[in-house]
């Protein structure tokens, strides 16, 4: 598995919800891209000025809220995976 370093997080595919708008689907290319998805890896944190290691804010497993055009897609055996940095999340969704 790929394993982030300092303060990203590798979260899995977004999940996309199909939906329809007055009885049309959208082509896929004309939806908007999904901005939920699972974190699969966190890094150890970031580092401050001061040599302090601050631990990331989210774990394996929760199901996070991001930026709309944040992180870089990475293709890894088969699965495409998002990375990006902790600050390009927004919350966790219960």
């Amino acid at each position: 598995m790929l394993k982030p370093l300092g303060d990203r997080v590798i979260l899995d595919q977004p999940q996309e919800e199909e939906e329809t708008v007055g009885g049309i689907v959208l082509a896929s290319n004309a939806q908007e891209k999904p901005q939920t998805a699972n974190v699969v890896a966190v890094g150890d944190g970031r580092v401050l000025d001061n040599g302090e290691k601050v631990a990331p804010s989210v774990k394996v497993g929760d199901k996070v809220l991001f930026d709309k055009y944040a992180g870089t897609e990475v293709k890894y055996q088969d699965k495409t995976y998002l990375v990006l940095h902790e600050k390009d999340l927004v919350a966790v969704v219960d």
